[in-house]
């Protein structure tokens, strides 16, 4: 009986220590410099090889092996181009007893032996969000992965789809397929910003040596010159920087002579509230670079509900509108258009109202000011072609009522 009972414990206590499919593969993530092996793996799931091999893959998309490898891989990237060590030294940090056996597999995944990576890293960057991805366009840098959707970040899409090998997820979480993705692509470099949530961050960190910029306490040229820094293109990010100002006082002269005196507010509707708004993008093109007159004045940024009759003590003489892309919004956009009291207002009066895109308005980055700059150009010069009643976020079209 004795020997039953300890047989029984015994049993527990291997399955107690069992490890998930997923445990598993953080060990992977945190032993690469072991020599582990299938056996291994296996056994500390409590399955099968044979098994195990096939629901690593049917569960990741690829193998384990082909997982370990993409890990170590990037590990040893990540130490050429950060440090001066012998290679001998980096085939063992990332699990190669045998540096030549190292160089060789090196060659065939990233297509270069080491010794050429040390000298070229740097030429494949990933962006983990649809901000950096404008800022590293701005520098002449085309990312290998970046996030693009076709209805929140169309210009991007239509633009780039083809060239950029590795499509993210718009959002920025880097979940599940999405950070085998970018895994796989093996960028010399990622960038982000503290907005990644912590899951995604562990794995842009994991994937590749990684700069998280600050969106909220530096504004896009500060970031712009942070990144040049760390890409090495600090001659780009000063010449885009002064085409801008160029750019910039043509637009400014231009628009004063069409808008005058006029003011101008930027609106949103979200469900059945309306809202005077005012992003960092908005701000800084709109009021600081254009120096349009704000009609509603409340700080540096805002998003304030408003009622109809304070808009009409506001009565601005130009109106941009953000109609959110849900039902509840389209109809209160339509119903606030049959609204007397919105029919009063000067701006409507004189069909001075803008219905524009989520794109690019919601996003802070060189490329796209520099496209709000434009859109201000064709808005306000009436050279924008097909007027629609319905524009919506994360709709391309873009007209005048």
């Amino acid at each position: 009986m004795r020997t039953q009972t300890g047989g029984s414990k015994e049993t527990a206590g291997v399955q107690k220590s069992r490890m998930g499919l997923s445990e598993v593969r953080q060990y992977m993530e945190h032993h690469y410099d072991q020599p582990l092996t299938i056996e291994q793996l296996s056994g500390m799931a409590g399955i099968s090889a044979k098994y195990f091999v096939n629901l690593f893959k049917k569960t990741y998309g690829q193998s384990a092996m082909e997982y370990l490898t993409d890990i170590r891989i990037n590990r040893a990237k990540r130490y050429l181009s950060e440090s001066d060590e012998r290679l001998r030294d980096i085939a063992h940090k990332v699990g190669y007893s045998d540096e030549f056996y190292f160089s060789r597999k090196f060659k065939k995944e990233v297509g270069m032996p080491p010794s050429a990576y040390s000298r070229q890293s740097g030429a494949h960057i990933a962006a983990c969000t649809p901000a950096m991805m404008g800022q590293l366009l701005a520098l002449g840098i085309m990312p290998v992965a970046a996030p693009l959707d076709p209805k929140w970040t169309p210009y991007y899409y239509n633009a780039y789809a083809l060239q950029i090998k590795v499509h993210l997820k718009y959002g920025g979480e880097l979940q599940g397929a999405d950070g085998n993705k970018l895994a796989k692509v093996r960028p010399d470099k990622c960038i982000g910003t503290e907005s990644l949530p912590e899951e995604a961050r562990r794995r842009v960190e994991d994937a590749a040596q990684t700069l998280i910029v600050s969106s909220q306490h530096l504004d896009w040229k500060e970031q712009l010159v942070q990144i040049a820094g760390y890409v090495e293109r600090e001659e780009q990010a000063s010449a885009w920087l002064a085409a801008y100002e160029i750019q910039m006082q043509r637009t400014r002269d231009k628009l004063s002579r069409v808008i005058g005196e006029d003011t101008v507010v930027v609106l949103r509707i979200y469900g059945t509230g309306l809202y005077a708004y005012c992003n960092r993008g908005i701000r800084d093109v709109l009021y600081q670079d254009l120096q349009l007159s704000p009609a509603y004045k409340a700080g540096t940024l805002y998003n304030h509900e408003l009622s109809l009759e304070t808009l009409v003590t506001v009565d601005p003489g130009r109106i941009l509108i953000l109609v959110c892309a849900e039902p509840a919004s389209r109809a209160a956009w339509l119903s606030l258009q049959r609204n007397k009291g919105w029919q009063k207002l000067r701006a409507v009066r004189s069909a001075e109202v803008y219905p524009i895109p989520s794109d690019p308005w919601y996003e802070y980055s060189a490329v796209a000011v520099s496209r709000m700059m434009d859109e201000m150009l064709l808005l306000f010069t009436g050279k924008c072609p097909n007027p629609l009643i319905d524009t919506v976020h994360g709709s391309p079209g873009r007209g005048k009522l």
